[in-house]
C-alpha cells in the first residue's frame, strides 16, 4: 500500500498545490474494494435474487404459453331455434327468429346460409368446449321471389 501511495505522492509534484490528497487516495480505496472476493453469504443472496426474479418473470405465463381467445364465427343456432322456422314465413320473420345470416350470396339472393364455427381458446379449453370446424353447423333457408320460405336444409347438423 505504501508503494501505491508513494506513486500517488510522486505525481503530486506535477499537480497544483490546491489539489486535495483525498482525490488521489480515493481511487486506491476503490481499487482495493474491487479486489475483495465474494463470500458465501453474497453468493447465496445472488442465487436467491436470481431465483426470485425467474419465478416472478415466469409466473405471468400460464403454463409457459400465451393466452388465446375463444374464436366464434357466425351465428350459433340450436335445433330448438331452427325448429320454429316454417315453410311460408317471410324474410323478416326469419330474421327475427335467427338473426342475420352469415352468408347472403349475391348470385343466389333467395338463399340464406347460417354457418357457425368455433375455435376454443384458453378459456374454452378450460371449460371443455369442443371445436366446431369446417362449417359442420350449417343451416340453409331458401326463399321464393316474394321472400317466402320454401325449403329449410341442415337442421340435423345443429346442436340440441
Amino acid at each position: 500500500m505504501t508503494y501505491h501511495l508513494s506513486v500517488i505522492l510522486s505525481t503530486l509534484g506535477d499537480m497544483p498545490p490546491t489539489a486535495p490528497l483525498s482525490f488521489f487516495v480515493s481511487p486506491l480505496i476503490m481499487h482495493k474494494s474491487l479486489t475483495l472476493r465474494p463470500t458465501h453469504r453474497t453468493v447465496r443472496h445472488l442465487a436467491l435474487t436470481a431465483a426470485l426474479s425467474a419465478t416472478v418473470a415466469l409466473s405471468g405465463c400460464s403454463m409457459l404459453s400465451v393466452y388465446k381467445i375463444d374464436l366464434p364465427q357466425g351465428t350459433p343456432i340450436t335445433q330448438t331455434q331452427a325448429s320454429k322456422l316454417r315453410v311460408g314465413m317471410n324474410q323478416n320473420q326469419v330474421l327475427y327468429l335467427l338473426g342475420s345470416p352469415a352468408i347472403k350470396d349475391t348470385l343466389a339472393p333467395n338463399r340464406w346460409d347460417y354457418i357457425y364455427d368455433y375455435k376454443a381458446g384458453t378459456e374454452g379449453k378450460r371449460l371443455g368446449k369442443a371445436d366446431v370446424v369446417n362449417a359442420s353447423q350449417h343451416l340453409s333457408v331458401y326463399f321464393d321471389e316474394r321472400g317466402i320460405v320454401t325449403r329449410i336444409d341442415g337442421i340435423e347438423t345443429l346442436p340440441q
